[in-house]
């Protein structure tokens, strides 16, 4: 993972309106928003699908268990190596006690294969539940998971990564950030789809959502 991580200590260095990537990215999502990508993800008022997952010890776990008649944050990310994703990943473990305190759960989905969930497990202090989305296939089906683009692609390989290395696969799909408020009962109480994978959920906003039940 020596590639993701050159690439993520590169762009922890530039500034957020670098020109040359802000460019590459504000492309990529015009064309997801273009394309209406995540409109089709659980929405707030519906019931949550019973994902069937690996977790990040190769135990096949269920939403629906995992929840065990208690709220539930559900967060998709794309892995370690993004700096957003990172980012939020850290916010996410300063808010685990409060988190824990309100009698809630937090489980993450990431496509990343090498130990990735791993890693995420280890980052949030191992308290939350990190499954293994092998392909995107369960990003794919929620309707947040599209193809990075030629454009993308070429850039984050000239950085010095590769998509496949970070996922295991040459699809070039990349899962939508998305995070979910689903309450005992399995139905969406907030629901934060963005396809401009630089804007995030708040995680103390979304704690303090989960209190309120």
């Amino acid at each position: 993972m020596e590639q993701t991580t050159r690439l993520y200590q590169d762009l922890q260095r530039r500034s957020a309106d670098d020109s040359g990537w802000a460019q590459i990215y504000d492309r990529f999502v015009a064309r997801l928003t273009a394309l209406e990508a995540g409109h089709s993800a659980p929405c707030v008022g519906t019931p949550f699908p019973d994902l069937k997952l690996p977790d990040h010890l190769g135990q096949y776990q269920s939403l629906a268990a995992l929840r065990a008649d208690r709220p539930m944050i559900l967060s998709f990310v794309r892995g370690r190596w993004c700096p957003y994703c990172r980012g939020e990943l850290d916010q996410w473990r300063d808010q685990m006690p409060a988190l824990t305190a309100a009698g809630g759960r937090l489980v993450v989905v990431v496509g990343e294969v090498a130990g990735g969930a791993d890693r995420i497990h280890a980052l949030l202090g191992g308290d939350a539940i990190v499954l293994c989305d092998i392909d995107h296939g369960a990003a794919l089906d929620l309707g947040l998971a599209h193809h990075a683009g030629a454009d993308l692609l070429q850039s984050y390989r000239h950085a010095g990564l590769d998509l496949t290395d970070v996922y295991g696969t040459a699809s070039g799909i990349l899962p939508i950030p998305a995070t979910f408020l689903i309450d005992s009962g399995g139905q969406v109480r907030e629901a934060f789809v963005e396809p401009d994978f630089r804007i995030r959920a708040d995680p103390k906003a979304m704690v303090t959502a989960l209190t309120r039940l």
